[in-house]
C-alpha cells in the first residue's frame, strides 16, 4: 500500500534524478514521466497552482510512473494539502532551525508520531479504500520528507536540522543560499557558494542522511553526484528554454551554409 518508489531506490543507494516543475500542464508531467526520469517536484513555492491543479498533474506523475513531490508554500498547512492530494513527499523551503524541521514532520506525520490530520475521503486514501491503521502507517512510512537548507542560518544549524527523525532529504537550494551569502551577482557558481556546498554535501555524508541539489545544467548531474548529491534536479522551464535556444543557435549555424 503507498509504495514510494523512490524511497526505495535511495535505499538501494542509487542516485535519483528529477525536475522542478512550475508549469501548470499534466501533458508535461507525462513526457517527463516516460523519459524515465524518477521524480518530478511540483513547485507550489514559486508556481502558480491550486490545489485542483496539483491534484491533476500528481495524477499525470502516476500515469507515467514518476515520484510526485509537491515543494510546498511557506503556509505549513499547504503539507496536509498535498499528501491529501496523493503527492509521495514534500519539500519544505526555508528550513533554518531545529525547531523548524520538528514542525515539518509534525505536519506530514499522523499521530502519534504528528499532528497530520486523517481523513479516509481523501485521493491519498483512494476516497475511503485505505482506512485505518494500514493506511495511517503506510502513510507515515512512505512519504518523503525533503527538507531546504538554503541560508547561512541553515548551515549553521544543518546537524541539528538533519538529526530530526523522519528527516529523509537535506536538499541545498544554491539559488538562495548565495543570495543569503551576499552573492546576488555571480550566483551559485561562485567559488565560495561551491565551497559551501561542498561542504553541506560532505557533512550530510557524515550524518548518514540523503543530500539533494540542483544542477547548474545537463553537464553538472555527474558533478552533483560525485560529491555526494543523491537527489540530484533540474528546473524543467530552463531546461526546455536551454534546448530551444540551442536549437536556434545550431539551426541559425547551418543555415548559413
Amino acid at each position: 500500500m503507498l509504495e514510494n518508489a523512490l524511497k526505495e531506490k535511495l535505499s538501494r543507494g542509487e542516485t535519483a534524478l528529477g525536475l522542478f516543475v512550475n508549469i501548470n500542464s499534466p501533458t508535461l508531467i507525462e513526457i517527463i514521466g516516460y523519459s524515465g526520469l524518477d521524480f518530478i517536484v511540483i513547485d507550489n513555492e514559486h508556481g502558480a497552482f491550486s490545489d485542483a491543479d496539483i491534484e491533476e498533474l500528481i495524477r499525470a506523475a502516476e500515469l507515467t510512473n514518476v515520484t510526485p513531490i509537491v515543494r510546498v508554500s511557506y503556509n505549513q498547512a499547504s503539507i496536509q494539502k498535498a499528501l491529501d492530494r496523493g503527492a509521495k513527499g514534500i519539500q519544505v523551503p526555508m528550513i533554518n532551525t531545529r525547531a523548524d524541521a520538528e514542525a515539518v514532520v509534525r505536519k506530514a506525520k499522523f499521530a502519534p508520531l504528528g499532528t497530520r490530520g486523517a481523513a479516509y475521503s481523501v485521493r491519498a486514501a483512494r476516497y475511503g479504500n485505505y482506512i485505518g491503521k494500514e493506511y495511517l502507517d503506510a502513510a507515515d512510512q512512505n512519504t518523503l520528507i525533503v527538507v531546504h537548507i538554503e541560508t547561512m542560518e541553515a548551515v549553521k544549524n544543518f546537524e541539528e536540522i538533519v538529526s530530526v527523525p523522519g528527516i529523509d532529504i537535506a536538499f541545498v537550494g544554491p539559488a538562495d543560499l548565495s543570495v543569503s551569502m551576499g552573492y546576488k551577482a555571480e550566483g551559485w557558481n561562485h567559488p565560495e557558494v561551491q565551497r559551501v556546498i561542498q561542504d553541506l554535501l560532505r557533512r550530510g555524508k557524515e550524518q548518514g542522511v540523503y543530500m539533494g541539489t540542483m544542477a547548474s545544467n545537463i553537464q553538472d548531474l555527474g558533478r552533483c553526484a560525485a560529491q555526494g548529491a543523491r537527489f540530484v534536479s533540474l528546473v524543467a522551464s530552463a531546461l526546455i528554454s536551454e534546448k530551444f535556444k540551442e536549437m536556434v543557435r545550431v539551426g541559425r549555424e547551418d543555415t548559413k551554409n
